[in-house]
């Protein structure tokens, strides 16, 4: 009777700690799969988006969702980046886009065109037009360079520059018709101009 007892006794204590174990082990689980559940709803939080259309001198033009907080350089990035003929001097890429905005990267040859005709600055500060669209990445009024762009520049604007005379002027313009400056310091290339001109007017020049 007293091994029975024993055997009884034995198989209940099994029973009880089998029982702990499952309860304690099924807690867990619930806990576990509670805590993926918590953060699958933060993964789901949707980041809010702003959708840009991104028109001119880039790689993929096309309308683009960008995050809330973006500018014109991340939407040009999205677009594959800058095509060659691209020029951003008027163009002010650390902007913030806003949802619905057109942007418009200009080529080299609509900067010219619009130099010559002397209506860049008009539609730089006040319309900003591309030319006769709205562009949202145009730079506001006070934030147009006052550097010459010795890639764009009127024979009339280069002549404005210390140092450089109707010769000097017309020199820069034939060097650049056979080879584009890739940086300031290239306009020493030019027959003319030596270290001591382009110490005057380095400060005031841009490519």
């Amino acid at each position: 009777m007293k091994q029975k007892a024993k055997i009884i006794l034995g198989v209940a204590l099994v029973l009880f700690f089998l029982s702990v174990c499952y309860t304690c082990t099924h807690q867990e689980e619930e806990i576990h799969l509670e805590t993926k559940e918590e953060e699958k709803e933060e993964e789901i939080v949707e980041v809010e988006t702003y959708s840009v259309d991104m028109k001119g001198a880039v790689l993929h033009p096309g309308v683009y969702q960008v995050p809330k907080d973006s500018r014109v350089i991340d939407v040009i990035e999205k677009a594959g980046g800058l095509s060659k003929d691209a020029n951003t001097d008027f163009l002010n890429l650390s902007k913030k886009v806003e949802d619905g905005e057109m942007l418009w990267v200009y080529t080299n040859q609509e900067i010219a065109s619009l130099t010559e005709n002397k209506t860049i600055v008009e539609y730089v500060q006040e319309a900003c037009h591309c030319p006769d669209v709205k562009n949202a990445a145009c730079l506001e009024e006070g934030e147009v360079s006052s550097k010459v762009n010795i890639n764009t520049a009127s024979k009339e604007e280069l002549m404005r520059l210390s140092g450089i005379g109707e010769a000097k002027a017309d020199a820069i313009i034939t060097y650049r018709k056979k080879t584009k400056f890739q940086k300031i310091e290239d306009i020493k290339n030019v027959s003319g101009i030596g270290d001591s001109v382009y110490e005057k007017i380095k400060d005031d020049i841009t490519v």
